[in-house]
């Protein structure tokens, strides 16, 4: 399972990169929203987990063109906004998911693993991906 991981936290990220590397998962972990959408452009992913507060923007701007580029790609928020109106907006702009810091790595895995099956027993998969 290839999942790109948005994150500047290094504490966070070092722990969902051993979590899901663990489970033989292959982490793309990058640190800002240049570099996240950089990725997305580079390559596709099964599951795209993404932190909001990131140090050069908002991560629902990176949400905004994971949309754009591809329609299906499950994305998971993991943020420290834990308003239901920082929810709200997250899945108005396409979010499958979103889980409030701190959370439990099994938790995180758990729902990726979810959304990425849910995703591929879509009948969309392929007809709305462009990557």
């Amino acid at each position: 399972m290839e999942i790109l991981l948005v994150e500047d936290n290094t504490l966070i990220g070092d722990a969902i990169v051993g979590q899901l590397s663990a489970s033989g998962g292959h982490v793309d972990w990058r640190q800002s929203v240049g570099e996240a959408i950089a990725a997305v452009n580079e390559q596709s992913y099964d599951c795209v987990v993404l932190d909001l507060r990131l140090p050069d923007g908002h991560g629902l701007s990176v949400l905004s063109h994971i949309r754009e580029r591809s329609g299906i790609t499950p994305v998971l928020v993991l943020s420290a906004f834990d308003q239901m109106t920082d929810r709200f907006a997250a899945m108005a702009r396409g979010a499958n998911a979103y889980l409030v810091k701190p959370f439990s790595l099994g938790d995180l895995e758990y729902r990726i693993a979810s959304l990425v099956a849910d995703t591929r027993r879509s009948p969309l998969r392929g007809a709305n991906q462009r990557d």
